[in-house]
């Protein structure tokens, strides 16, 4: 079984306070590498738009919008 073709990246907006870390979102692959270099803005799968900045480590915040949506994708193809 492969994953679908999502990656998680971080969203640039600053959060409302200090204490709220940055959330992480859901991003089609073949979107990722054409923003980096173009500067693009790419939309998240709970529909954020904004360019990608870096990529999440593991254990980071991931938009709970965007995980949910993600586990309910059918398996896609690498």
């Amino acid at each position: 079984m492969t994953s679908p073709t999502t990656e998680v990246l971080e969203q640039p907006t600053d959060t409302t306070s200090d204490d709220t870390p940055k959330l992480f979102h859901y991003v089609r692959k073949a979107k990722i590498a054409e923003s980096a270099v173009m500067g693009n803005h790419v939309v998240a799968l709970c529909g954020e738009t904004f360019p990608v900045t870096k990529s999440a480590k593991p254990g980071s915040p991931v938009c709970p919008d965007c995980e949910r949506i993600f586990k309910q994708l059918p398996p896609g193809k690498d």
